[in-house]
């Protein structure tokens, strides 16, 4: 199999545990475009967590913030943009009501939030270079939503409340889960598996000369779609034994181990 593209996930992925892009890293990346193979990042966050590392690796070509819900390149063009839709954004909100999460959302490339300072969100500051911005009105937002973010600790109440979630509303948006604490949703094109498919298209690579690496459950859909799909060595074994192949931890530079030992050997 020749690899020609490889779309990466960000957090817990090609970032370290501490957001960061590790040298190790930045230079696997740099000597697999120097060969010809094309790479490209997809990702939950919004455009803003994605910039800082567009800079860093001098990406061009497009990316996907939004599990694909938003494709746009380093230079600020847009070239896709879809958001949930109104009646399914609120019908989500009044789900997780009587759920005890805290809740994002995101619109126009800025992140609210009912408790900025609840959970996760110091992570989350890192993750989306920017700082939440507090209201008590989620709902008035509703009707041009990025993504909501339903955010818990409780692993079981939240993955309850993803199949009330998708039970009720995944006919038309996304439900998925980006982090063990983190339920998302998008709109229902915003999803992994479409936005790898457009990342191909649009350097013209088909996806059977892809590669997709990840670490989570919303990475499930580009994994099952590229022609060799990698899981992260910290990703749940649900998410391993999707994977074709599995590299090492992102702790340990699992992106560039992947490209040296899997990617570079397959290449043209």
């Amino acid at each position: 199999m020749a690899i020609r593209l490889l779309v990466s996930d960000v957090d817990g992925t090609l970032v370290d545990k501490d957001k960061t892009l590790t040298p190790a890293t930045v230079d696997a990346v740099a000597r697999m475009r120097a060969a010809g193979i094309g790479f490209s990042l997809i990702s939950a966050r919004p455009m803003s967590g994605l910039r800082p590392l567009l800079e860093t690796l001098s990406l061009d070509d497009d990316v996907a913030a939004f599990n694909g819900g938003i494709v746009f390149r380093r230079d600020g063009t847009i070239v896709r943009h879809v958001t949930i839709p109104a009646d399914a954004a609120r019908e989500a909100m009044i789900l997780a009501r009587d759920s005890d999460v805290a809740t994002w959302v995101f619109t126009g490339d800025r992140w609210y939030a009912d408790d900025p300072d609840g959970p996760h969100t110091g992570s989350e500051r890192g993750a989306s270079a920017q700082e939440p911005e507090a209201t008590d009105d989620l709902d008035a937002l509703l009707d041009r939503a990025d993504k909501i973010t339903f955010v818990s600790d409780d692993a079981d109440a939240l993955h309850a409340l993803y199949a009330r979630v998708h039970t009720a509303i995944g006919d038309r948006a996304t439900v998925a889960q980006s982090q063990t604490y983190y339920l998302d949703v998008t709109a229902k094109q915003a999803n992994k598996g479409d936005g790898i498919a457009a990342l191909a298209d649009a350097v013209g690579v088909a996806l059977s000369d892809t590669a997709a690496i990840g670490d989570q459950a919303n990475d499930l859909p580009m994994l099952a779609r590229a022609g060799l799909s990698i899981a992260m060595g910290n990703a749940p074994d649900a998410v391993k034994a999707a994977a074709a192949e599995v590299t090492r931890p992102n702790t340990e530079d699992g992106v560039a181990h992947a490209i040296d030992t899997l990617i570079l050997p397959r290449r043209q």
